[in-house]
């Protein structure tokens, strides 16, 4: 069961992604469209690293450690694809938003402890990962110019479906909050 606070995590992402909707509409370039895909890679590393060390749960860990391996790799296809293209990362309001949301993000889970802890990283990635996939599919894709940029956004789209349902069957596992935020 979804908690309100996880609800309104998901729809203040959606709402950043959303909000940015027009700057995409109006032609994110190739390159700003790398930086959010370098962004997004970036936040789900920083947050899987703070998870492994916070977390006591061997499945919440495990987890995370698969965040922080599997966007490293994500970030390090996007660099390489970027130098193929002479591409080099360009911010855009859309990362710029990002990144203020992640601090947000990293300040609270930084005062979690325990099962609480544990509940809030697992919420906040099942909305991170469906607003980063419903950006990419809607946003992102449409909005690339160059075919190989569009295929590595097409590409990326079933790990971040899984990382999706990983987060959801732990989710699922977890302890339900005793307190509302």
């Amino acid at each position: 069961m979804q908690t309100k606070w996880m609800v309104a995590v998901g729809v203040a992402i959606g709402f950043t992604l959303a909000a940015r909707a027009d700057e995409a509409k109006k032609g994110l370039s190739d390159p700003q469209i790398a930086t959010v895909a370098l962004t997004a890679h970036q936040i789900d590393i920083d947050r899987g690293k703070t998870a492994m060390h916070k977390t006591r749960n061997a499945e919440v860990k495990q987890f995370a450690e698969q965040m922080v391996h599997d966007h490293e790799a994500g970030k390090q296809e996007v660099l390489a694809l970027a130098r193929q293209l002479g591409v080099k990362p360009e911010q855009s309001d859309v990362t710029k938003s990002l990144e203020a949301d992640a601090k947000k993000v990293a300040r609270r889970l930084a005062k979690e402890k325990g099962a609480a802890f544990d509940r809030d990283y697992i919420d906040t990635e099942v909305a991170y990962h469906q607003a980063v996939i419903d950006a990419v599919n809607k946003l992102l894709i449409p909005g690339a110019q160059n075919a190989r940029v569009k295929m590595a956004l097409q590409n990326t789209v079933p790990t971040l479906e899984g990382h999706l349902q990983h987060a959801r069957n732990i989710q699922a596992q977890l302890p339900a909050k005793t307190a509302s935020r």
